[in-house]
């Protein structure tokens, strides 16, 4: 008796249970392999982990008396190159190494302005300078500090160190850190103070005035001596660890 259309493919889309069986235990082989194959490959291809840790690191080791390096920067909000010789008719000139995220820069942020604005109007010249890796931290980039530099209205033009090189020929290791230079006619700008804007913190109640860096500004513009003692700037500079 021939079979109906209908067992007949009923025949072939139900398999005996030991074709079934054996089915099933090769496609779960089939599945642990390839789990286990995509998890090497996962494995294989995550990105290797940088925790940013913190070591404490205080400005130093730079001798007053120091000639003032060359730089040619970018200044990545008007896309301006700026180099020391920039600055040659200025009886001083205020370098700052500085970044968007660090917090001892941000709790001095408004009157790092200030003063720039108060003392650029006597005479002094200002440059910031931003060296920071932006692997570690992106928010450090240059279009970030062309958006900072516009929405604290900074006075001074704010540079991108990208490769690090200028932070080292200054002796930069921190931010924020200040170097102070003067100039005496045709003498190259020579550095008179390298020390902390005060003795305010993020992590004190001290108020923010500026009393060390401001001090030392009004000696060089009246040609005074300015005292050796200089207390460095200190914050927490990040490092990395793979």
């Amino acid at each position: 008796m021939a079979a109906s259309p209908t067992a007949i493919t009923a025949s072939y889309l139900i398999p005996p249970r030991s074709a079934f069986a054996i089915s099933s235990h090769r496609l779960s082989s089939l599945r642990r392999l390839n789990l286990s194959y995509l998890q090497r490959r996962a494995n294989a291809q995550t990105p290797r982990r940088v925790v940013v840790r913190a070591a404490r690191i205080e400005s130093g080791g730079v001798e007053l008396g120091a000639r003032a390096p060359d730089f040619e920067l970018p200044e990545p909000l008007t896309g301006n190159v700026w180099r020391l010789d920039d600055f040659e008719l200025y009886p001083c000139l205020l370098v700052m190494f500085i970044c968007n995220h660090c917090p001892f820069v941000i709790h001095l942020k408004k009157d790092i302005v200030k003063l720039s604005n108060f003392y650029m109007k006597k005479g002094l010249a200002v440059v910031a300078i931003s060296s920071n890796s932006v692997v570690t931290h992106p928010q450090d980039g240059p279009e970030f500090m062309a958006e900072d530099a516009k929405m604290f209205k900074y006075p001074f033009p704010y540079l991108y160190d990208e490769s690090q090189e200028v932070a080292k020929e200054f002796g930069a290791v921190c931010t924020p850190e200040f170097f102070l230079y003067k100039k005496d006619g045709r003498r190259p700008f020579e550095l008179v103070y390298h020390g902390q804007f005060d003795d305010s913190r993020p992590s004190n109640n001290t108020p923010v005035t500026g009393r060390d860096l401001s001090l030392a500004i009004d000696l060089v513009l009246s040609c005074q001596p300015i005292p050796t003692n200089q207390k460095p700037s200190i914050k927490w500079h990040p490092g990395t660890e793979s």
